[in-house]
């Protein structure tokens, strides 16, 4: 692996957590297109090379960005589930705090999704500990847990671009689609599966 991706591998630097931020800040009051090693760095108030001491390429500085929205919506979620006492309470309230978050931040969402991840560039954990509350939420059940990321994905991808009409009620569209990964539908799909293995049929 090269020096520079093991450099963007760990956890950043005071001087990288910066540069971070002030292109975050860049990102969300502009978007991608602002995103530039030149305009960053003048932000910063330094010269293009000074920066390329910290954070070597743009593919670097955009890791750096997405490694922090990852942070910030692990402790959004954890937060979130925090405040329930059960795993469908668990699974709307970080359902509707994911939404929020892909709301209010558009332009991070998509560059921490839309595009193939870096895994490589990203702090060791760090994906882990952001799938933590919805893994807890779906029994670790990975399967459903994938499910119901692809879920809410797609309806806050569908929602940020513009894609559904004006007139779509999408609070009851969520409520729809979480009634299907609720615990109780959950378990009494397993059970009418169990009941059809007894009986030497299939599903």
């Amino acid at each position: 692996m090269p020096d520079t991706l093991q450099g963007a591998a760990r956890a950043p630097s005071d001087r990288q957590a910066q540069i971070a931020g002030t292109a975050r800040a860049l990102l969300d009051a502009e978007g991608p297109e602002a995103l530039t090693m030149r305009r960053i760095a003048g932000a910063l108030g330094i010269k293009a090379p000074s920066l390329y001491k910290h954070v070597p390429d743009k593919t670097s500085l955009e890791a750096l960005v997405v490694a922090a929205g990852f942070a910030e919506l692990a402790a959004t979620l954890a937060a979130a589930a925090a405040g329930s006492t059960d795993r469908a309470g668990n699974l709307t309230a970080i359902a509707r705090a994911y939404r929020a978050f892909a709301v209010a931040h558009p332009h991070l969402y998509r560059l921490m999704n839309y595009q193939p991840l870096r895994r490589d560039l990203l702090p060791a954990g760090l994906e882990a500990q952001a799938a933590q509350p919805l893994a807890e939420a779906a029994g670790h059940d990975e399967a459903r847990a994938r499910a119901m990321w692809a879920f809410a994905h797609g309806m806050v991808s569908l929602e940020i671009d513009g894609r559904f009409p004006p007139q779509a009620d999408l609070d009851e569209a969520w409520r729809a689609g979480l009634a299907a990964f609720a615990p109780s539908s959950a378990a009494s799909g397993r059970r009418e599966q169990d009941r059809c293995r007894e009986a030497g049929r299939r599903p």
